[in-house]
Formats: structure tokens, C-alpha cells, sequence
């Protein structure tokens, strides 16, 4: 148990313990504006004494918003209110990080006690984006495939927000490449079925991922961690697989990736996971132990039993 709290450093920077709250999304935003809900939803948990807070899913546009009410990062007035809500979890002894996120085909959608499924542009929906032209599901919006453009500009707008993100005081970035969102999206040849250099094989559908690492990675402070959260399966078959897991995470080490945060599931509505305790920590173990890189683990992990000996950093 005595690992759990024992400080971790990663390149320049040295958290206090090796408990990090996961981002979670709050759909309490307007136009992507942070309030005094963000404030006392992190600044607490900041209070409960976790080394490491990451914001959550942060959109870098506004297309790229699961709903309207999520917080956003892609124009300069986000960053006042962003740096206020840091400096106070800094205040505290903990560090503040930030996931930046393009929901892709799963974006446009309701709050989930606001409705379901896509939200008409009377309402304030847009259109959505994706690899290839496939819903996620029947009641999700239809979505259009990037062209040539619209990929150049989803790597722009993630170096943008990664350069607000510094502005407002983050220490620590995520890249959020899971969960069905468009870089997830990329990567599973069930979402993808592009035939361009950015669909077909591995080293294609990587492609946009790497290319977004490498934005971020350059506008980063050499002494600054970046994360990468992945699902490391999508539990179907045909899809993304543990294998590709491991052998993504050895090219994102290689690019100056500090740290995978494992997950899994969200690219396909009826997927069968074999949910449970710990159900998804020995992912992170197996891409520590074989790729030789700093792991997260999530998902069900109610005591320090559960994961004490499978440490994952």
C-alpha cells in the first residue's frame, strides 16, 4: 500500500503521491467557460490531497465537444478562469493537468439528463466529423470524413490548445486517444475504413495519432510530462486489441510520450466487457512490463489490494 504514496517523477516534474483523479466530465459549461463549479469540483479533490488532478476532456474546438455544456480550450478567453481554478489546486500540493479532447463521431450529442443521442442544430448541434462516414450508433449524428484539411487543422487546433493549456498553468497534458472519440477513432479498423494514408494498416491508422504527439510534444517545455490515454481493447472482434496496444504505446515512448493511461471499450455501443474489479489494471501492467513505459491503470479499482503488486508506475 506504502507505494501508492510515495512520490513519482516524471521528466522535470515530481508528484507528491501516485493518486491521480481521472478526468471526469461535468457538462456544466457554457461556450466552453470554466465556473465556480469547475472550481470546487477540482479545488476539492485538490484539498483531498491527490498528487495529480488532469481537468477533463477539454475540447480543442468547438466541434470537437461531446456536448454543448463541455469545457473548452480553443480560444484565448478560456485560459483566465482555467489558470485561476490551477493556481489554487498548486496551492494545495497538488499539480494540474488537462485532457485535451476531439469527440469526432461522438460529438454533437445530449447531456444525459438532458436527453439522448444527437443534438438538431436547432438546438445547438453541428455537424460532426470522423474518419469515415459511420454513425456510432442509429441516434447519433451522421458524421462527415476529415479530408486532407480537416486533419491538418484537428493537429493545429490540438497544438493551439496545448499552448493555452501552458498559458493556464497545466503542468501536465493528455492527449485523449480513447473511448471512441475521434483519435480512438482513428486507430479501431471498425471506425476506420479509410484508404488514404490515414486507414488500412497499423502504421496508417497510427498516423493522425503520432502526428497530434508530435504538435504537442514540440510546443511542450522539455521538463513537462504529456500522457496518452488509450483504450487498449475495444472488446470486439476485428477491432483494436491489447497487441496494438502494446505496440502503439513502444512508438509513443519513442516520441516523447512519458506515460500511458489505460483504458478500454467506447468505439462500439454493444461491446461485451467483462466488467469487474481491477478488470482493466492488467492492461497497464502488461504495456509497463513490455514497452518499458510508465502506465495509469482505472476502472473498478476500490482498494489498494487490488492493485498493490501490479503496480503500474
Amino acid at each position: 500500500m506504502s507505494a501508492l504514496f510515495q512520490p513519482l517523477t516524471l521528466r522535470g516534474l515530481t508528484l507528491k503521491n501516485r493518486l491521480v483523479v481521472s478526468p471526469m466530465c461535468q457538462y456544466s459549461a457554457h461556450d466552453g467557460f470554466a465556473n465556480d463549479w469547475h472550481l470546487v469540483h477540482l479545488g476539492s479533490r485538490a484539498v483531498g490531497g491527490a498528487g495529480l488532478l488532469i481537468q477533463e476532456a477539454t475540447a480543442v474546438s468547438p466541434e470537437g465537444r461531446i456536448t454543448p455544456e463541455d469545457l473548452g480550450i480553443w480560444k484565448d478567453e478560456h485560459v483566465d478562469f482555467q489558470r485561476r481554478i490551477n493556481q489554487f489546486i498548486e496551492a494545495q500540493g497538488s499539480v494540474p493537468g488537462v485532457q485535451l479532447a476531439h469527440a469526432g463521431r461522438k460529438a454533437s450529442t445530449y447531456t444525459s439528463w438532458l436527453g439522448h443521442g444527437a443534438v438538431p442544430e436547432a438546438e445547438g448541434g453541428w455537424q460532426v466529423v470522423a474518419p469515415s462516414p459511420v454513425k456510432f450508433a442509429d441516434d447519433y449524428p451522421q458524421p462527415v470524413a476529415l479530408d486532407a484539411a480537416g486533419i491538418r487543422k484537428v493537429i493545429a487546433d490540438f497544438r493551439s490548445a496545448a499552448e493555452r493549456s501552458l498559458a493556464a498553468g497545466f503542468k501536465v497534458i493528455e492527449i485523449h486517444a480513447a473511448h471512441g472519440y475521434l483519435l480512438h477513432e482513428f486507430l479501431s479498423p471498425l471506425s476506420n475504413q479509410r484508404t488514404d494514408t490515414y486507414g488500412g494498416s497499423f502504421e496508417n491508422r497510427i498516423r493522425l495519432l503520432l502526428e497530434v504527439v508530435a504538435a504537442v510534444r514540440q510546443v511542450l517545455p522539455a521538463d513537462y510530462p504529456l500522457f496518452v490515454r488509450i483504450s487498449a481493447t475495444d472488446w470486439t472482434e476485428g477491432g483494436w486489441t491489447a497487441d496494438d496496444s502494446v505496440q502503439l504505446a513502444a512508438w509513443l515512448r519513442d516520441r516523447g510520450v512519458d506515460l500511458i493511461d489505460a483504458s478500454s471499450g467506447g468505439n462500439v455501443p454493444r461491446a461485451s466487457i467483462p466488467v469487474g474489479p481491477g478488470y482493466q489494471v492488467g492492461f497497464a501492467e502488461r504495456i509497463r512490463r513490455e514497452v518499458g513505459l510508465a502506465t495509469g491503470a482505472v476502472g473498478l479499482i476500490t482498494t489498494p489490494a487490488e492493485e498493490i503488486g501490479r503496480a503500474h508506475v
